[in-house]
């Protein structure tokens, strides 16, 4: 598909045209099953997500990444109205979601300013709703506006059968561990970039996850762990890639490792794209 376009680098008149090629090319919410309520013109499934075996980790438990992209916390910030850019996201699992086959998503803007956004997520069990997954929360900042006169894109969801044999999400999104333990995401290209020509929120959620679980596997000298809490910072736009995660665990009491994260962009001198910090358990 060729280098992302930063979509505030063209004229106001071919905003919406580069807008749909780039919406529609990014893996993200496609693959998920994500819809977006003002973004895509088929609203069917909003705020509602499969949980696919693929979203789960080795113990059965939910992973993080997926709840991270189904609910980005932006602060109620749109691309029909700005270019936002996600700074923070924090998320706490509640309960793994064993024997749990869809999720809603409640979310809530906080506040919605000028430039920038605060809002928090409920994630329960759709067809049991008393039953809370994981709460999030974030905050958002625009870096650019839109033009008016936005129609919402058909962008089809990515039609995936779930199945045991599915393919772990880490190789879907490109990431790759190196034989000396390095996960890294493959240089920037259109499916894994947001409308800014910048690395998207989900391959960097899938790639911290897995860098933090085999991190946290082998402190906790365990084959299967859960991630309980979640917080990360978005630091700067990754621009050029590869992009290398580093990993620091940490054991503690009561069976619990902490994992701290921080995503590199190799390909922009080494700059930090992201910070993370990961809260695990010992699962059985």
């Amino acid at each position: 598909m060729g280098k992302p376009v930063d979509i505030r680098t063209v004229p106001r008149e071919e905003h919406w045209k580069l807008f749909e090629k780039q919406w529609t090319s990014l893996l993200s919410y496609r693959y998920i099953g994500r819809v977006n309520d003002e973004l895509d013109a088929d609203g069917t499934g909003v705020g509602r997500m499969r949980l696919r075996h693929d979203m789960r980790n080795a113990a059965g438990g939910v992973m993080v990444a997926p709840l991270c992209i189904f609910a980005p916390e932006a602060g109620g910030m749109t691309d029909s109205r700005q270019v936002p850019n996600p700074v923070v996201q924090s998320v706490e699992i509640l309960d793994d979601a064993r024997g749990v086959k869809n999720l809603r998503a409640e979310p809530d803007v906080i506040r919605l300013g000028r430039t920038t956004g605060f809002s928090r997520t409920r994630i329960v069990d759709a067809d049991n709703p008393d039953r809370v997954i994981s709460i999030a929360e974030g905050m958002c900042v625009t870096i650019g506006e839109a033009p008016p006169n936005f129609e919402p894109v058909d962008n089809p969801m990515i039609e995936v059968h779930d199945s045991p044999d599915l393919p772990p999400l880490h190789q879907v999104f490109g990431a790759i561990r190196s034989p000396e333990g390095v996960w890294r995401l493959p240089e920037l290209r259109q499916e894994l970039a947001s409308p800014d020509a910048a690395l998207h929120l989900g391959p960097q959620h899938v790639v911290i996850e897995a860098a933090a679980t085999e991190a946290a596997a082998a402190a906790a000298r365990a084959d299967k762990v859960q991630i309980e809490s979640y917080h990360c910072m978005f630091v700067a736009r990754g621009k050029v890639g590869p992009f290398r995660a580093a990993t620091e665990a940490f054991p503690g009491q009561g069976g619990k490792i902490g994992v701290r994260i921080l995503l590199v962009d190799e390909g922009n001198g080494g700059r930090t794209v992201t910070s993370a910090t990961a809260v695990f358990r010992r699962a059985s």
